[in-house]
Parts: structure tokens; C-alpha cells; sequence
């Protein structure tokens, strides 16, 4: 799902807003009558538009039941469910269903059918020319990194599962609809192609910008995809709405505590990049420069390190203080191996793994160029999380209903896709 590289123009269409209103789900009228516990209870949130809620829970907590209700595939006991404020039940289903794309964890395609038919499916129903099907479709499949003129005229089972998936991708956006639905999407697949579809879907989303309902069990999953988390307990009832890093930083009960996991520090970790630090100046020295300088300024400075840098600011290593020269000139080869190199979209939780596995306490930061933009430390991210929990712990009782506060809508912390771009290289163990 490479957006950015099909060179097709990627306009952002219309989203809608979806809302459950008190939403109950019984199978057994008998069990509801006598007030037994249904598929869902009393379910009530509110989706904005353009977002991404991510369902979560156990087995048997209502999150497929929830989803099918969104296009009447299941039709709730009681309640409303509203799209724009319209109420769902008012629309004729196949008129509502083809407004709503749907995902599934099978995929679902047509074995019969060709890619190209395929993605298709729904603009052929609503009568689209041949010409203009095929048009879209192809648009589809370079939007999703799959080539039309190799892939059009195949057939599923000449894909492979990564390949069938990012179809339904494209399938489920051919008729441009405002809302998605995707239940378990990438669970069947292994885990290196689940990881590299959530961050090409999470980039396609910037652009397209659709209101999308998703439904997992695993919990890391509902972290990296939503904007808003939704989690559910058996019974269908809602234990916690509202962004992943307050559900992580004030889990509303024991169970959403014990559902989200000991390691809540470290999965918070992963919503924030590096970019999100306060990165000083940091001094450097360049190749050239007089030792003698350069060792009586380090002495100036607590950190016992001088960072080297080539013309272009680009970083070389790191010279000890105490190796530093009395005169002459600056070398390459008197730096010690780099630490970590990382760049701004690198989460903390990757930077802080690659600063612990290489046994030092600084990465080194570069932009796009490999130009240094600074300097960070395991201290300072400790510090920002201990800052960043405090913050949230004075504003979680400000949110409402949709996990807005009250001064504004909630915080963008998605800085782009969620892949990291981290290079790490070689670092001794004695090194910053």
C-alpha cells in the first residue's frame, strides 16, 4: 500500500461520523426478558470523522457482533446506531452496505473473478461503466504497491496472503466510501506481513483520511492502529473509550489494567517518537579542527564525549575527552564506533530498545540528509515520560464521551506511519 511512491494523486474524500446510542445486542429473547447479559450492552460512543476506533477485547466481548451492526449485517436489540446523525435503521440495507467498505481477516475474494473484477465488485452493483471500473481498479491496486499490469488479470490463489489482503484493501475503497469496517484484517497473516500491512494501511489512511472501524484481540495491534481504542469485556459491555495512551497511562478499571498488561510503561512508549523530544544543540567537533581547541572546550561541558561531524554535519563518532589530542588536527579515525543512529520517526520504545541492547546512554539523531538534529538520551526519555504521564493524569477527567478534552479534540500523537526508520550501528561498550 505504497501511497506515496504510485505517483497517483491520493485526494482526501468525505468521512462520517458514527455513533452508537445505548446499542444492545440479545440473541436468546428468553435470556433478555429474564435480564441475562446479551452479545453487547448498552454500548454507546461516538466516532469522528476521519478517525480510526480500534474494538478490543476478549473472545466473546460483542467486537465482531459490534461491527456488524454498523452495516445491518446483525440488527441491535435496541438502540440506534447513526451515521451523520441519520439513524442507520432508516436505510435501506444494500443502499447503506454499499456505502460502507468491509474488510475481513479472510480477505473474501472471488476466486472465479480476476484481481481487477475484484476490486470491482461494488462500483460494477452500482452500474459504473466497464471503462471507468477498470480505471479505478487499476488506480487501486499502484495506490496499494501492486502493479496493474502484472496483477490485474490474475486470480487469488495466484497471490500470496499479503497480496490477497492488500486486495481487500482495494476492494473495500473502489466505490470511495466514507466508512470502512475491517474485522481482524491482517490476523492471517504471519507476523513480519502483518507488521509491514499495518504500517502501509496506517500511511495510506493519511491520505484518504476515512472513518474506520477495526476489530482485534490483540491489544499491541489496537495501540499502534487507533486514534481512539474501544476496549470491551465479555458481556459486550465498555470497560474504557477514549486515545491509547490514556487508556495506558489511567486504565479506567482492574480489568482494562490487566487486559493492557504489566508493560503499559513500555507500550506507551511506542505512541511517541523522537521527534516528540526537546532536542538542545548539542556540541560538535569537526574532522580538521584544532585538538588542542576542541580538548580544552570539553572541558567545559559534563558529558565526556565529543561528537565528530564531516563538512555536511553528518556524524562520524565519538572521541572520549581523555583521547583527545594536545595539538594537531582531528581525525576520522580517532572516533570510537557511533551509537545508535536514529531519526525523528523513530518511536521511543524502539530508541530506548537500540540505546539498552547497544549498552550506551545516547543516540545520536539524523535528519533525511544523515545530518546530526541532535542528541538523545535514556535520561531525557525517562524524564518526558515521567512529564508526559503527569500531563495526562491532570487531563483525563477533562475528556468527554469521544476522548476530546475540553479545550480541543484529541492530540494527533501519529506523526506519519508508525514504521521505524531506526539504523542502528556498531557501538562499544564504553561508548556515550
Amino acid at each position: 500500500m505504497h501511497s506515496q511512491t504510485t505517483g497517483h494523486a491520493v485526494s482526501r474524500s468525505r468521512a462520517a461520523t458514527v455513533e452508537f446510542d445505548h446499542v444492545t445486542k440479545h440473541y436468546d429473547s428468553v435470556q433478555n426478558r429474564r435480564g441475562a447479559a446479551g452479545a453487547v450492552d448498552d454500548l454507546s460512543f461516538t466516532v469522528p470523522a476521519g478517525k480510526i476506533c480500534v474494538l478490543v477485547g476478549p473472545s466473546g466481548c460483542g467486537k465482531t457482533t459490534s461491527l456488524k451492526m454498523v452495516n445491518r449485517l446483525i440488527e441491535p436489540t435496541s438502540g440506534r446506531i447513526r451515521i451523520d446523525s441519520v439513524d442507520i435503521s432508516t436505510r435501506e440495507r444494500t443502499e447503506l452496505r454499499r456505502g460502507i467498505g468491509y474488510v475481513i481477516q479472510q480477505v473474501g475474494l472471488f476466486p472465479h473473478q480476476t484481481i481487477e473484477e475484484n476490486v470491482a465488485t461494488v462500483p460494477r452493483l452500482l452500474g459504473w461503466q466497464t471503462a471507468r471500473r477498470r480505471e479505478r481498479a487499476h488506480e487501486l491496486l499502484a495506490l496499494i504497491g501492486l502493479d496493474p499490469a502484472k496483477y490485474a488479470r490474475r486470480y487469488p490463489a495466484q497471490l500470496s496472503g499479503g497480496e490477497r489482503q492488500r486486495v481487500g484493501v482495494a476492494r473495500a475503497l473502489a466505490a470511495d466510501p466514507p466508512i470502512m469496517l475491517m474485522d481482524e484484517p491482517f490476523g492471517a497473516v504471519d507476523p513480519i506481513v502483518r507488521e509491514r500491512l499495518q504500517n502501509e494501511f496506517l500511511r495510506l489512511q493519511e491520505d484518504l483520511a476515512k472513518t474506520i472501524l477495526f476489530v482485534t484481540h490483540d491489544i499491541d495491534e489496537a495501540i499502534k492502529m487507533g486514534d481512539l481504542v474501544a476496549v470491551l469485556e465479555v458481556g459486550g459491555k465498555l470497560a474504557q473509550f477514549g486515545p491509547p495512551e490514556e487508556m495506558l497511562a489511567n486504565p479506567a478499571s482492574d480489568f482494562v489494567a490487566r487486559f493492557v498488561g504489566t508493560d503499559r510503561g513500555l507500550k506507551l512508549l511506542s505512541l511517541f517518537r523522537v521527534g516528540h523530544l526537546p532536542m538542545a544543540e548539542f556540541p560538535t567537533v569537526r574532522v580538521g579542527d584544532d585538538a588542542g581547541t576542541a580538548r580544552r572546550r570539553s572541558r567545559t561541558h559534563a558529558f565526556p564525549y565529543e561528537l565528530l561531524v564531516d563538512d555536511g554535519r553528518r556524524p562520524i563518532g565519538w572521541i572520549p575527552d581523555k583521547a583527545i589530542p594536545e595539538e594537531g588536527a582531528l581525525t576520522a579515525d580517532q572516533a570510537v564506533p557511533m551509537s545508535p543512529r536514529l531519526d525523528r520517526r523513530t518511536t521511543l520504545k524502539d530508541a530506548l530498545s537500540l540505546l539498552l541492547d547497544a549498552n550506551v546512554q545516547a543516540g545520536v539523531v539524523v535528519d533525511r540528509h544523515g545530518a546530526l538534529v541532535g542528541v538523545v538520551t535514556v535520561d531525557e526519555i525517562a524524564a518526558w515520560m515521567r512529564q508526559r504521564n503527569a500531563s495526562l493524569g491532570e487531563t483525563v477527567e477533562g475528556r468527554d464521551g469521544t476522548g476530546a478534552s475540553a479545550e480541543g479534540g484529541t492530540e494527533d500523537r501519529r506523526a506519519g506511519p508508525h514504521g521505524v526508520d531506526a539504523h542502528p550501528a556498531p557501538a562499544a561498550a564504553d561508548s556515550p
